[in-house]
C-alpha cells in the first residue's frame, strides 16, 4: 500500500439532476479506498463525453449523489484485494468506469489498460473511450469492407472524427454531416471524402443519393439521435445497415418496425461497454486502438483541456456545439 496517499480530495459532485448548475467542485471529497478486483488511480488527465451530460441531466438514470465521468489516465498508487490482473502501483495506465471527475478513482482492473511509452500524456484519456467506441462500430455494429459507402453524422464531433481517420484507415468511402466551414473542413482533414453542410444543404438525402450514384450507403452512424433519424432509413441502401449511438438532438421517437421491411434495413442501438464486456475484449480493442494511433499516425484532436473546477463551462461548451474533438479536465 503507497503511503503519501491523502485521506480527501478535490472532485465534482452532483446531488440532483439538472443543468450545469447541479456540478459541484468540492475540496474535501474523501479518496475511495479500492475494492478487491480495483485500482486506485491518480489521475492526470480526465476525459469528458457526452454521456456525461445525459447522467447529470437524468436522460440516463443514475443514483445521486454522484460524481461523473467513465474514463481517466494517470498513476497506479494502490491496489486492493483480489485479481488486479498484474497492475502494479506506478504503472501509467488509462481506465474506463464511473467516478472520473476527481484527483483519485477506484477504477476496475479489468478496464485498467497499461500504456505503451510511445503514447504522449493526455493522448489515452483523449482517445479510449470515444476511440474504442468508433473502432468497435466499425469492427461489429456494422463490420466496414474496403469501398463501402459510409455516412458519419457530426463527423466533427469526438467520435465523428475517430470514425473519420478509421474509416479512412480500413478503405471506406465516408460522407459526413457538419454544421459549419470550420467543422467541414476539420472532417475533410481527418478522412472524410466528401461532406455535407446540414444547416445550409435543404436536401440532405438526395445529396447523399447523388453522391453515391442513387444506390445509398451501407452504413450510417448517428450520433445525433431524432433529428436525421428519419433521413437515416432514407439514405440507407438495400440491405444496409443504420447504427444509432447517442442523442445529442433527443432520443429517437418509437419507430414501427415495418418501416424496415422496404430494403431490409437493419438498425441497431449498441453501447460501447457491451463491446468490451470481456477483459479479452477490452485488451484487445484496446491494443488495436493504440496500434493505430501509434503506427497510423491518427490525429487525436484535444480542443481544449480545461482546469477542474471550469466542469461547468466544459459542459456549456460541449453542449453549444462549441467543439471539435476532445474535451479534457485536469485536476
Amino acid at each position: 500500500m503507497a503511503t503519501s496517499i491523502p485521506k480527501t480530495m478535490k472532485g465534482v459532485l452532483i446531488e440532483k439532476t439538472g443543468g450545469v448548475e447541479v456540478l459541484q467542485y468540492k475540496t474535501d471529497l474523501p479518496v475511495p479506498t479500492p475494492k478487491a478486483g480495483e485500482v486506485l488511480v491518480k489521475n492526470d488527465f480526465i476525459g469528458v463525453n457526452y454521456i456525461d451530460t445525459y447522467y447529470r441531466t437524468g436522460l440516463y438514470p443514475a443514483p445521486k449523489p454522484e460524481i461523473l465521468g467513465r474514463e481517466a489516465e494517470g498513476t497506479i498508487v494502490s491496489v486492493g484485494d483480489g485479481d488486479i490482473l498484474n497492475l502494479k502501483v506506478g504503472d501509467r495506465v488509462v481506465w474506463l468506469g464511473t467516478t472520473a471527475y476527481a484527483e483519485y478513482s477506484a477504477a476496475p482492473a479489468a478496464k485498467t489498460h497499461v500504456l505503451p511509452s510511445e503514447l504522449s500524456p493526455g493522448v489515452a484519456a483523449a482517445s479510449i473511450l470515444q476511440g474504442l467506441t468508433a473502432l468497435t462500430l466499425i469492427r461489429e455494429a456494422y463490420e466496414v469492407k474496403k469501398g463501402d459507402w459510409v455516412l458519419v453524422h457530426a463527423a466533427a464531433g469526438g467520435v465523428g472524427l475517430w470514425l473519420c481517420q478509421l474509416l479512412k484507415a480500413v478503405g471506406a468511402r465516408t460522407i459526413g454531416t457538419a454544421s459549419t466551414t470550420e467543422k467541414i473542413e476539420l472532417a475533410k482533414k481527418n478522412g472524410a471524402e466528401f461532406m455535407i453542410n446540414y444547416k445550409e444543404e435543404k436536401d440532405l438525402v438526395g445529396k447523399v443519393k447523388e453522391i453515391t450514384g442513387g444506390v445509398g450507403v451501407n452504413a450510417v452512424f448517428d450520433s445525433t439521435g431524432k433529428d436525421q433519424f428519419e433521413n437515416d432509413l432514407e439514405v440507407v441502401a438495400r440491405k444496409g445497415t443504420v447504427v444509432s449511438y447517442g442523442n445529442s438532438s433527443g432520443a429517437v421517437p418509437p419507430l414501427a418496425i415495418s418501416k424496415l421491411a422496404g430494403k431490409n434495413i437493419r438498425i441497431l442501438r449498441p453501447t460501447l461497454f457491451n463491446y468490451i464486456y470481456t477483459r479479452e475484449e477490452y485488451e484487445r480493442y484496446t491494443a488495436e486502438l493504440f496500434d493505430f494511433i501509434i503506427k497510423d499516425k491518427l490525429n487525436v484532436r484535444v480542443h481544449e483541456t480545461y482546469p477542474l473546477p471550469e466542469i461547468a463551462r466544459a459542459h456549456t461548451d460541449l453542449e453549444g456545439r462549441k467543439t471539435t474533438g476532445k474535451l479534457l479536465l485536469k485536476p
